[in-house]
């Protein structure tokens, strides 16, 4: 580590040229420089002496440090902090000792709060970026910062000495980080790492483990075991940990077509989501149940997943009679919600086993109005068809981090009355939000919901209504209209 970040000597040539010492290539690469802001992705962005960029590691605003340089590109540099001359006040100290070294959490140096300002500056600049401007700062969906996590999929690696490791990945690359403890894990999960590390000495061919997957579900603690080829003698270990454990355990065997096998009796994985009281629409408060399987999306985060769920409630004020379009439904986290107020909703989901489960949530929780459909909503004609199979009033999309661009383009020409988009990457967001607001929408409420705290993903959430809405009713087939009052916020 004594020689990272500094250039080597240059070769000798038989052409004269001008040679810095090393003692000043040195110094041109490791020294102070003052912290400018932070990047999107949590890094601080500072400049050296001929005024090339540089990203430096776990460095925040206003501070100067002392850097080296470890990997030099042609516009700009990485680096990391070798010494803090002056730190921030929003510097802290890590609540997790592998912190620098795992690629988990990049922002456990900055206070919570300053993480989250930080977070809702990244919304703002990405939708400028595009022309957008918000009247308003966005609102805050946030739970606590740590002991959050409640699905974990943790690497297993045997060394050359026989040397187990378990733990994430480091950033930006495939070297496993064997992992002690984990403060952001919901405390059942992060009290398993030790014994599981202990388990895995025991087994007679712990090579065979590609990875463990721990799901916090409301019925239980689940571990998904993905085993690369069938060991009988290990399958008996891991059942007898489940048992002292009083775990469900799951078992992937197979390299290239894994089948999933229950090593204990099957269980029945789900999440609580609380629906609040409406005197207005005579719903009264319940609980919902999500049934999910390993492998199925699901929010790690369940309390900001609530106040997500609540945002959209109350940004949408769904009511009886209105249709719904939940696309990129997932299991029904909005479906369902929605369904209980409005009775009528069409959740879509590209991939038939989410399709099925959404489905079955529908009717577990006694929605006779939901309808699961399976629809690639990436390409166009999908989404086109979609949006002219019916007079949507509602469209909520929650879409995987490459955005929504082919359906942007459809409800852009559109007349749905509000749109909900939820997104997990703000850059695709502001993409495909331009596309509503060139063709008039307008963007009346956002939020930013800090569903991974201590890193610098982010979650956000944009309302967009027609430009008719209010004064716009549609009448149903049925021929009564759906009257809206105020901006329905």
């Amino acid at each position: 580590m004594a020689m990272l970040g500094k250039r080597r000597a240059p070769k000798t040539s038989t052409r004269k040229a001008s040679v810095t010492p090393p003692t000043q290539q040195a110094d041109a690469q490791d020294r102070a420089v003052d912290i400018l802001r932070l990047a999107h992705d949590g890094r601080g962005v500072a400049r050296n002496a001929q005024g090339k960029t540089l990203f430096v590691d776990r460095a925040l605003p206003g501070e100067r440090v002392e850097v080296a340089v470890h990997k030099s590109r042609q516009r700009f540099d990485e680096a990391h902090v070798r010494e803090v001359i002056t730190a921030s006040p929003d510097r802290v100290e890590p609540a997790c000792p592998h912190f620098g070294v795992c690629g988990g959490c990049d922002l456990q140096h900055q206070a919570l709060e300053a993480q989250r300002h930080h977070k809702q500056q990244v919304l703002v600049e990405q939708l400028a970026r595009q022309g957008l401007k918000l009247a308003e700062s966005p609102a805050w969906l946030t739970a606590e910062g740590l002991g959050y996590r409640r699905r974990a999929r943790l690497g297993v690696k045997v060394d050359g000495a026989g040397d187990i490791h378990l733990g994430f990945r480091a950033r930006g690359s495939h070297h496993l980080i064997d992992m002690a403890v984990c403060p952001v894990l919901v405390p059942a999960l992060a009290a398993l790492l030790a014994p599981l590390r202990e388990q895995l000495a025991t087994l007679e061919a712990p090579r065979q483990v590609g990875h463990i997957e721990l799901i916090a579900s409301d019925a239980g603690i689940c571990l998904v075991v993905r085993q690369l080829r069938d060991q009988p003698k290990d399958a008996e270990r891991w059942q007898a940990f489940a048992s002292v454990h009083e775990l469900s355990l799951g078992w992937w065997v197979g390299r290239d077509s894994p089948q999933l096998e229950w090593l204990t009796k099957a269980p029945d994985l789900h999440y609580h989501l609380t629906l609040p009281a409406s005197d207005e629409s005579h719903v009264p408060r319940r609980e919902l149940v999500l049934g999910f399987a390993p492998g199925d999306f699901l929010q790690v985060n369940a309390v900001v997943n609530q106040r997500l769920v609540d945002t959209a409630l109350e940004w949408l004020s769904p009511r009886a009679g209105e249709r719904v379009l939940d696309c990129f439904a997932g299991v029904g986290n909005f479906s369902l919600a929605l369904a209980a107020f409005t009775g009528d909703v069409t959740g879509v989901e590209g991939n038939p086993l989410m399709v099925e489960r959404l489905a079955a949530n529908a009717h577990r929780n006694g929605f006779d109005g939901i309808t699961a459909r399976q629809a690639d909503l990436s390409r166009d004609d999908q989404a086109r068809a979609l949006m002219e199979e019916a007079s949507w009033d509602l469209v909520v999309l929650d879409p995987p981090r490459e955005g929504a661009e082919a359906l942007a383009r459809q409800l852009a020409a559109s007349r749905v009355l509000r749109i909900l988009y939820v997104s997990c990457d703000s850059a695709t967001l502001a993409r495909d939000a331009a596309h509503l607001v060139a063709a008039g929408y307008r963007v009346k409420r956002a939020a930013v919901a800090d569903m991974f705290a201590q890193t610098a993903h982010l979650e956000s959430v944009l309302l967009f209504e027609h430009p008719e809405f209010p004064a716009y009713a549609k009448a149903g087939a049925d021929g009564k209209g759906v009257k809206h009052h105020g901006e329905g916020a």
